[in-house]
């Protein structure tokens, strides 16, 4: 049965069979990191490259006075970083913020799919321009984007991504996070992002059912964030039947 990762580098490119197959030998290792533990950390020099199969984590920078910006959340089937398998030190950090199944593909074995499997190859380096037009739309974001349109711009990419590796229904997917660290995410405080979630659930955008967030009407909610999805380059998107838990407790 095919991972998240194998379903998410199948939204870039077919895969052939044994294409899947090696992906899912190389995963087939896996650890479970619990939550708010490091993955990995600034300095690091880590041997291999690590992949979330499950749960969720965030790329973050964290300042000398303790305040954190986070640059990015990953979900089941996104790599930690895949520069890894070419530089040699991490310049930033790798945070479980729930417990994460993650599998740890050695650089030899990254060379080796990148070098012998073409549609490997192509999936793979897709996913590093995703990444890079994923971080370019989170600046424009912050830059551009007041406060409500920010969240709701976070929260249209995430239901588009977790939809193509099968982890949303009826538009409802689950994000287990604090007000304080999406508040990290959109460079806004804990009050703020307070009173614009309550401003998003009282126009009608999104609802919370116990730890789900439910997007009642997507198309409505991708207008309101000026979200135009083509930047994640994904071809298809199915849906799961079931989705996983959302928010906990600051």
């Amino acid at each position: 049965m095919p991972n998240a990762l194998v379903r998410k580098l199948e939204g870039y490119a077919p895969l052939e069979v044994s294409d899947r197959e090696r992906l899912l030998n190389v995963c087939e290792k896996t650890a479970v990191v619990e939550a708010d533990r490091y993955i990995t950390r600034a300095g690091d020099s880590p041997k291999d490259v690590v992949v979330i199969l499950e749960g969720l984590a965030v790329r973050s920078k964290l300042l000398r006075d303790g305040r954190r910006q986070i640059l990015a959340f990953l979900v089941a089937g996104d790599f930690c970083d895949l520069h890894v398998a070419v530089l040699d030190r991490m310049d930033h950090d790798i945070l479980a913020i729930m417990p994460c199944t993650v599998a740890r593909i050695s650089r030899n074995a990254v060379q080796e799919m990148t070098e012998t499997r073409p549609r490997l190859a192509k999936a793979l380096w897709w996913c590093t321009l995703v990444d890079e037009a994923t971080l370019r739309e989170w600046l424009v974001n912050l830059g551009q984007r007041d406060a409500e349109q920010r969240i709701a711009h976070l929260f249209c990419e995430l239901q588009t991504r977790l939809q193509a590796v099968e982890l949303t229904t009826d538009g409802s997917f689950g994000l287990p996070i604090t007000q304080d660290e999406l508040g990290d995410a959109m460079g806004l405080s804990a009050v703020h992002v307070n009173r614009s979630l309550k401003a998003l659930r009282d126009a009608g955008l999104v609802s919370f059912r116990g730890r789900t967030i439910h997007i009642p009407d997507i198309e409505r909610l991708q207008n309101f964030a000026d979200f135009d999805p083509s930047y994640l380059h994904l071809r298809h998107g199915p849906e799961a039947e079931s989705p996983v838990p959302l928010l906990r407790q600051a």
